[in-house]
């Protein structure tokens, strides 16, 4: 054999060679590439799939089951219903974990033996009560409401809010800011309409002295506002007179808007209603539970 054909056999072998590792090198960008997107796809679900479920808790555990399993539905699968798991983190089956799985077909690494990979990915989502809500509207609602008496709520059933005379020179409108004094009706017409974008803890709050709800910027803000929901502060005790008033806050409550009449003394119509909220969840059980609340993902 000559010197020759030993160069030309030494080529075979690294053309070969530089052949497999530029197929392994791109099953790496193609099926890896794909996997990663399906792994992401499959976090995405799982993580939108536990929130959805958390909005249901910890009333309806069941409904959270069946809407973690619907929402994988809709999104290729991926979610069954022994992937759904309940568990107490403040208060009992407030929180639920999604498992989703998915399989990731491969291409070009079908040619070293793997068909396909399964992706898994599991979130955690809560159900709490507000500590702190945010967009919350002016309007107080005193705790011995007879709707409010209910172990729930009474959700769904009309009533009336009177914006009537709390104490000296206050009407029910709350600084939700925490500021103190008057506040122009255009403010308070923007907080009905919009909410005050800020987080509002559970506090002490001075009162909007006067009766602001009678004008024009606060009856535009309910006009737009109606057959729609709005979050409500509630408060138990209350101390002071005019610019001194306060207001003990104590929760929230979602109330939707069916009408209103304001002629002197002001008068909401419609019905308390469970929402799920934008704020920060309380850490502590509380029985001021009146059926707002926030949904986040945890660890």
């Amino acid at each position: 054999m000559t010197r020759f054909q030993n160069q030309r056999g030494q080529s075979m072998v690294l053309t070969l060679v530089f052949m497999i590792a530029l197929m392994a090198m791109a099953t790496a960008v193609l099926d890896v590439g794909s996997w990663y997107r399906t792994h992401r796809h499959t976090q995405a679900t799982a993580d939108a799939a536990a929130l959805a479920a958390a909005q249901e808790l910890p009333e309806f555990p069941a409904d959270a089951v069946t809407t973690a399993v619907n929402y994988g539905d809709q999104n290729e699968g991926g979610v069954k219903s022994q992937d759904v798991e309940l568990s107490s983190s403040v208060v009992t089956n407030d929180t639920v974990k999604v498992t989703a799985r998915k399989n990731a077909p491969g291409f070009l690494s079908r040619l070293f033996g793997i068909d396909s990979l399964t992706a898994r990915a599991a979130a955690k989502a809560r159900s709490g009560t507000l500590g702190a809500a945010r967009y919350a509207a002016p309007i107080g609602v005193d705790v011995l409401h007879p709707d409010l008496q209910c172990k729930p709520t009474c959700f769904g059933h009309p009533t009336t809010l009177e914006l009537s005379k709390v104490g000296p020179g206050s009407f029910r409108i709350i600084n939700i800011d925490g500021s103190q004094g008057g506040t122009s009706s255009a403010t308070i017409g923007d907080w009905i309409r919009s909410g005050l974008d800020a987080n509002m803890p559970l506090a002490w709050y001075w009162g909007d002295p006067g009766a602001a709800f009678n004008s024009s910027h606060v009856r535009s803000a309910l006009d737009d506002r109606m057959n729609t929901e709005i979050l409500l502060p509630i408060f138990r005790q209350v101390q002071g007179g005019g610019s001194n008033f306060k207001y003990e806050v104590i929760g929230w409550v979602g109330w939707h808007l069916t009408g209103y009449k304001i002629s002197g003394k002001g008068l909401l119509e419609g019905w308390f209603t469970r929402v799920i909220w934008a704020g920060i969840q309380s850490e502590t059980a509380t029985d001021d539970d009146f059926g707002a609340r926030a949904v986040g993902l945890i660890e």
